[in-house]
This record gives C-alpha cells, sequence and structure tokens, in this order.
C-alpha cells in the first residue's frame, strides 16, 4: 500500500511540474514523436511529410517529398538530428518562439531514377543511388549545405492547447542558416502521434 501510495504521489509530482511549465520550458522538453497526419502540399506539384522526435534537448527529423499526396511516387528523404534550443518569443509571430536547430547529420535517400527530375532537384552531381542512403554532411547536396557551411536551423516554433506544435515556413531556396533568415510565419502543425 505503502509502494502504491509513494507512486501516486510521484506522478501527481510529475503532472504539477508538468502543468507549472511555461511554454518555452514546455517546447524545449518536448518528447515523443510528432508527424503531418498526411503529406502536405509542397508547392510545385509536390507532397510532403515531416517527422520529428524530440528527447531531452535532441530532435531528429525525416522529411519524404513526393508527386502525390498519398507518396506512392517517393522523390526522396530526407534525414538530420542534432540538439535544440528555445530561445526568446518571437517579434513576428505571437505565441511562437525563436529556435535554433543543430544540424550534425544529413542524410539524402534518391527514390526516383528519372534523369529529368534528378537535374531538375539538382541532384545530378550527388552522386547519389536510388534507394540508398547517402551522407551529405560534409559535400552538401542541392539545396542542403554541408554541415560546414550550415550546421544551424534557425526557426520558429509553436505550441497551441491541443498540442498541435507548428514550425516556421521555410523559404524557397531552403536556406535558413543564419537569423536573418528566421521565418516570420509558421506552417501547418504536426501531431503528436504513438508509435
Amino acid at each position: 500500500m505503502k509502494t502504491i501510495f509513494l507512486t501516486l504521489s510521484a506522478l501527481l509530482m510529475v503532472s504539477l511540474t508538468t502543468l507549472n511549465e511555461s511554454p518555452k520550458q514546455k517546447l524545449q522538453n518536448l518528447s515523443g514523436t510528432y508527424s503531418d497526419v498526411q503529406a502536405v502540399d509542397w508547392g510545385h506539384g509536390t507532397f510532403g511529410k515531416r517527422t520529428f522526435t524530440f528527447e531531452k534537448g535532441y530532435w531528429t527529423l525525416q522529411f519524404v517529398l513526393s508527386f502525390d499526396p498519398a507518396q506512392t511516387q517517393k522523390i526522396f528523404t530526407f534525414r538530420t538530428e542534432g540538439n535544440f534550443e528555445v530561445l526568446k518569443p518571437s517579434e513576428a509571430v505571437e505565441g511562437a518562439y525563436e529556435a535554433v536547430f543543430y544540424e550534425d547529420q544529413k542524410r539524402v535517400t534518391l527514390h526516383m531514377d528519372n534523369p529529368e527530375i534528378i537535374e531538375g532537384f539538382g541532384f545530378t552531381t550527388c552522386g547519389l543511388e536510388v534507394d540508398i542512403e547517402k551522407d551529405i554532411s560534409n559535400v552538401g547536396c542541392s539545396f542542403w549545405k554541408s554541415v560546414a557551411q550550415c550546421a544551424e536551423d534557425h526557426d520558429l516554433m509553436k505550441l497551441d492547447n491541443k498540442g498541435h506544435l507548428y514550425f516556421g515556413q521555410r523559404p524557397e531556396d531552403n536556406d535558413m542558416c543564419t537569423a536573418d533568415r528566421r521565418p516570420t510565419s509558421l506552417t501547418v502543425p504536426v501531431e503528436k502521434i504513438n508509435l
């Protein structure tokens, strides 16, 4: 009986601590997997699906781009990971916070062998093989710079009262390597999923 009481007390303390967290603390202490419920219209006839994981200040991202919402015609998969830091409240977007996502590694997998598509996405000189992941951390590829050239992604984060997680709207050139490139609007949210 004493053990049960202590366990319940510990759970209550954790719950109270979580309730007392500031919005900034909640973002910094994110834990779990967040994903697009379905692929999002990424423009130019493409659809992207993001899957993020968070644990103790560390994050990962898997981004899959395709030509169809069901993602049966995948173009590429991009993966990156590192630590992240939530900074001050955004002056551009109410309720959002400025954040920096550090990218320790960058990897890409090409899913199509169409030469026109490969050229169109700037993959011609990347040395990619279909369905084989390549670490591009040292050399970069297309619109991803090497880690040496760009190890930081300056973004926005917002968590609403339903637990939906928002990030900044990325620019066309994908360059958010410096603070002056931080977005000033948000994308559609990702939702927490149970794996």
